[in-house]
């Protein structure tokens, strides 16, 4: 008799922890999903929920405020999420607040972020719809990752290419980092770049000077510049230049005519030097006298030993040695 009551007293004990141990995990999990706290509903439009499944929290400024409760298909392909919103929080999200989905961590559950809004509109009420932003694409930013890993493989195999022809001393590159003699002759280049810097420094310099010197009060440019009694006798140099000029340009033009002149045979020196037949003639006429004057000479020669004409030789002789 009295092991049957023990009996009963422990399963009587074991019930009752069993019946505080789920009144214990209700009241925790209700706490967790906010089931007996005040709340309100407020609904989102998605085009793609990317996962997200009932029971995953709603966070506002990185507070949990609510849970995803329903969701359904809205409209030709879109998804309607039911969000039970705590009565507390709703006084902080306004009605152009929005909403996006997002993960608890980097691969975590899904979750709703409720964010935005202007400080002076009014808050949700129950049956509000808030505006949805998508999040992106994982798939889609996994791709483009994909994408950029096969670049850089390629860009890293081009390196690798490119610093086998330089360590090879192909290319400019590979010559100027390999080639003793065109290191050196850059080196001179480098050199002879710097002097040129350095003589273009001085010239620079000197000439500064130079003009420095040039426009120093009392100069010729100074004088140039401010005396009027220069700058007038200048002007007349210039002017009386100007009409030697004009002058020099009349006795070219004057020379010029006078050679067209003798090129033409209607006058004495044109005739004597473009005239052919009048040229013989004259040549045949010099040839002539100087024959003539030969053959005079001897006539008077042959004469002087005449007795005739020899006592006025004599006396011219005589005379001539006498002047002397």
């Amino acid at each position: 008799m009295r092991n049957d009551n023990k009996k009963s007293v422990t399963v009587g004990i074991f019930v009752l922890i069993g019946i505080i141990i789920l009144v214990t995990g209700i009241l925790t999990l209700g706490a967790q999903q906010k089931a007996f706290v005040r709340s309100i509903r407020v609904f989102s439009v998605f085009d793609d929920v990317g996962g997200l499944q009932p029971g995953n929290n709603v966070w506002f400024s990185g507070v949990k405020i609510g849970t995803v409760k329903k969701i359904n298909f809205y409209g030709e392909s879109q998804v309607e999420i039911e969000m039970n919103i705590e009565s507390s929080a709703k006084e902080y999200i306004k009605k152009n607040s929005k909403a996006t989905i997002s993960s608890d961590g980097l691969i975590g559950n899904k979750i709703i972020v409720i964010y935005g809004g202007s400080g002076q509109g009014p808050s949700i009420e129950e049956g509000d719809r808030l505006d949805a932003e998508m999040p992106l694409d994982t798939d889609k930013m996994m791709e483009t990752l994909q994408v950029n890993n096969n670049n850089l493989v390629s860009i890293t195999e081009d390196l690798k290419v490119l610093t086998h022809k330089i360590a090879s001393g192909e290319g400019i590159v590979g010559a100027v980092l390999t080639d003793s003699v065109l290191v050196q002759n850059f080196k001179q280049i480098m050199a002879n770049l710097e002097r040129t810097a350095a003589n273009s420094s001085r010239m620079t310099s000197e000439l500064a000077s130079f003009s420095r010197e040039l426009n120093k009060k009392g100069g010729l440019v100074d004088e140039l510049i401010n005396d009027t009694t220069v700058f007038a006798s200048l002007k007349s140099t210039v002017m009386e230049l100007e009409a030697t000029g004009r002058q020099v340009n009349d006795v070219s033009q004057n020379v010029k005519n006078m050679t067209e002149n003798l090129q033409d045979s209607d006058n004495a020196l044109g005739m004597l030097l473009n005239d052919e037949e009048f040229a013989t003639y004259l040549k045949h006429t010099m040839i002539n006298l100087d024959t003539g004057t030969v053959r005079l000479n001897e006539t008077l020669e042959a004469l002087r030993y005449n007795w005739l004409f020899r006592g006025s030789f004599r006396k011219m002789e005589k005379a001539k040695e006498k002047a002397e």
